[in-house]
């Protein structure tokens, strides 16, 4: 019974994990950043952004959103990406609540 046995621990944690292994990669990281600060972008956009080929960028964008942080409807033969605002809004509580519950260590180590 190893500790990546996920059964052992909460939904809630379960699914911090996920979304902080989601942003472990930094690619994931850049793609978020710019389909955020642009608002929503096509596949081929991101392309050209970033110094990655289209087909690891579209299983980044993959990961993304089976983890439901973006969310694509298609255009034409084209993909639109947008932030997935109702997801970031629920991640977002759930890293307050994390920081939240941490006491000062006052004279620790």
């Amino acid at each position: 019974m190893g500790a990546t046995n996920t059964t052992h621990y909460s939904d809630l944690d379960n699914k911090l994990a996920a979304f902080c292994k989601a942003l472990a990669h930094p690619a994931r990281v850049a793609i978020l950043k710019h389909v955020a600060k642009v608002g929503s972008c096509i596949c081929n956009e991101i392309v050209d952004e970033l110094p990655l080929a289209q087909p690891t960028i579209s299983q980044h964008l993959r990961e993304l959103k089976s983890l439901g942080l973006i969310k694509g409807s298609v255009e034409g033969v084209s993909i639109c990406y947008c932030i997935n605002k109702e997801v970031w809004d629920e991640y977002q509580t759930l890293f307050n609540n994390l920081f939240s519950d941490l006491k000062p260590a006052g004279n620790c180590c």
